[in-house]
C-alpha cells in the first residue's frame, strides 16, 4: 500500500492546453484573413484572363511605340464637356488634322457615352458631354497619319 500512497504528482497537465492554445492563434489567424479578404473584394473580374495574358507582349510593344513617339497628352474637364490637349515631342501643339475619337466610360459597368471631339485652339480639341456626376474614364484615340495614340484618364464629374 505504500507504493501506492507515494505516487509521485502527475507532470504535464499543461501540454493538451498548448494544443488548444496553437489550434486557437490558428483559428483566429483565418479568420482575421477571411474578414480581410471578403471586406476588400471589389467584385470585378476579367473574362478571358488567360487569352489576354496571351497578348501581353503585343500590350507592351504599343506601349513602348507610343512612347517612343513623345506625344504628350491631357485630359481635362471643361464647362459642359471635355478638353483634349495634345503636344509633339518638341513641345509643339499637335497639328489639328489629327482625328480624335473617344468615349467616357464608367469604371465597373463599363457604361459608355460617345465623345465627338471638333479642334477649338492649337493642340486642343473639344467635346461636348453631358454625363451624370461621379467617376468617368476617359478612352480616346488620337490618330495622325499612321501615328496613333491612346490615352485613358479618369475624371470625376460633380
Amino acid at each position: 500500500m505504500n507504493a501506492i500512497a507515494h505516487r509521485p504528482p502527475v507532470r504535464g497537465r499543461w501540454i493538451p492546453w498548448v494544443f488548444v492554445a496553437g489550434f486557437l492563434v490558428v483559428i483566429g489567424v483565418n479568420g482575421v484573413l477571411i474578414t480581410a479578404a471578403v471586406g476588400t473584394f471589389t467584385g470585378t473580374t476579367t473574362t478571358g484572363s488567360y487569352d489576354r495574358g496571351l497578348g501581353y507582349g503585343a500590350v507592351l510593344e504599343e506601349a513602348a511605340r507610343q512612347k517612343a513617339l513623345g506625344w504628350q497628352g491631357r485630359v481635362s474637364r471643361v464647362d459642359g464637356g471635355i478638353a483634349l490637349t495634345l503636344r509633339l515631342l518638341d513641345g509643339a501643339p499637335l497639328p489639328a488634322d489629327a482625328v480624335v475619337t473617344g468615349t467616357l466610360q464608367r469604371p465597373l459597368d463599363r457604361t459608355a457615352l460617345p465623345l465627338a471631339f471638333q479642334p477649338s485652339a492649337p493642340g486642343t480639341w473639344r467635346a461636348a458631354a453631358e454625363a451624370a456626376p461621379g467617376a468617368w474614364e476617359a478612352v480616346l484615340t488620337v490618330a495622325r497619319g499612321a501615328d496613333r495614340l491612346e490615352l485613358r484618364e479618369r475624371l470625376v464629374i460633380p
